[in-house]
């Protein structure tokens, strides 16, 4: 490899937001010129909570193409491809499972959250206790050496290094140890102040209607000591201010303004419209382009499981020889 490989992905669950945007997708568009990136829809991942919904997943794998097309994600400098496409990643998930214990599992610190939290679905599952370790599948078959995370995310590659290591161990080394590469990601709220996401119905998508715009913004919650517009604000605490450090190159000032009393909440809000529409504009335009080329969307899939597919057969290869599962 003449540069460093990265593997990163989503579940597809529709179209996406600016959360997405600021939390990943913007970081991903640099990325791709610094690393040889693999961008995966995890549309297998996505069957570990939604094992009896799936007649969304695939045409929410195609809305999310479209959504990185828009944004700025190349598939001339990135591979871009399902997960499902490529059948290597089950059976390294397989082969990684046989030799996984399950304490290293059971202690994995979102799996008991997730079981508490979600509490709509059956996730008492094999598939979804074992997502780690087909995670760990995804980053290992591509031999990648860096995953972008969040800082919330490292214990899950910690796991990853963990196997990683444990199959080394057993077989030779075979695997390099992929390296967390933190990235800088703005946590963006949604209009209810709770972390922005489509199953809180508080978000605001990347395609988002001018007129929902602002419908979506004068439902934000903003500084409950704030009853007058003369009264001095809290705009730390505030989503409103929060949409203004990702839309408004002035935000700085606008708190300084909030702070003093100098501004109130609806001029505040007003103003958030008008930066989060400018912002939103050309993506929503760009999008309409996009998804109407459904030929290149095609295209652009096949060629990402005939790259990523070569990848994943040369790794594979390596590891049957290694347990001395080769027929060759």
């Amino acid at each position: 490899m003449s540069r460093k490989r990265i593997l990163s992905g989503m579940r597809p669950s529709g179209k996406l937001h600016i959360g997405h945007l600021f939390g990943a997708l913007n970081n991903w568009v640099k990325l791709q010129d610094e690393y040889d990136c693999f961008y995966m829809v995890a549309d297998w991942h996505a069957l570990t909570t939604d094992y009896a919904e799936t007649g969304s997943i695939a045409l929410n794998s195609r809305e999310m193409v479209i959504d990185w097309l828009t944004v700025g994600i190349d598939p001339k400098k990135s591979v871009i491809f399902r997960q499902s496409d490529v059948v290597e990643h089950a059976e390294l998930f397989l082969l990684l499972s046989m030799i996984t214990p399950l304490g290293w599992l059971f202690r994995c610190p979102t799996y008991k959250e997730q079981l508490q939290e979600v509490t709509s679905k059956d996730l008492q599952t094999f598939g979804f206790l074992g997502y780690p370790v087909l995670q760990a599948a995804d980053i290992m078959l591509y031999q990648a050496t860096v995953v972008p995370v969040g800082e919330d995310q490292l214990p899950h590659l910690e796991l990853t290094r963990e196997i990683c290591r444990r199959f080394n161990n057993l077989y030779g080394e075979i695997f390099p140890e992929p390296q967390g590469l933190l990235t800088p990601a703005a946590r963006v709220p949604g209009i209810d102040a709770r972390k922005m996401s489509k199953s809180y119905n508080n978000a605001i998508a990347l395609d988002e209607e001018p007129a929902e715009i602002k419908k979506k913004v004068q439902q934000m919650f903003t500084d409950p000591l704030k009853l007058r517009a003369k009264d001095p604000g809290h705009p730390d605490g505030c989503v409103v201010y929060a949409f203004h450090v990702l839309y408004n190159p002035g935000a700085s000032v606008r708190k300084e303004e909030c702070a003093q009393g100098a501004i109130g909440c609806v001029a505040c809000k007003a103003q958030v419209v008008e930066f989060v529409e400018a912002g939103i504009a050309p993506l929503r335009e760009k999008r309409r382009v996009v998804s109407r080329q459904t030929g290149m969307i095609d295209d652009i899939l096949n060629d990402g499981k005939i790259r990523a597919r070569a990848v994943a057969e040369q790794t594979m290869q390596t590891v049957r020889g290694a347990i001395k599962l080769s027929h060759e």
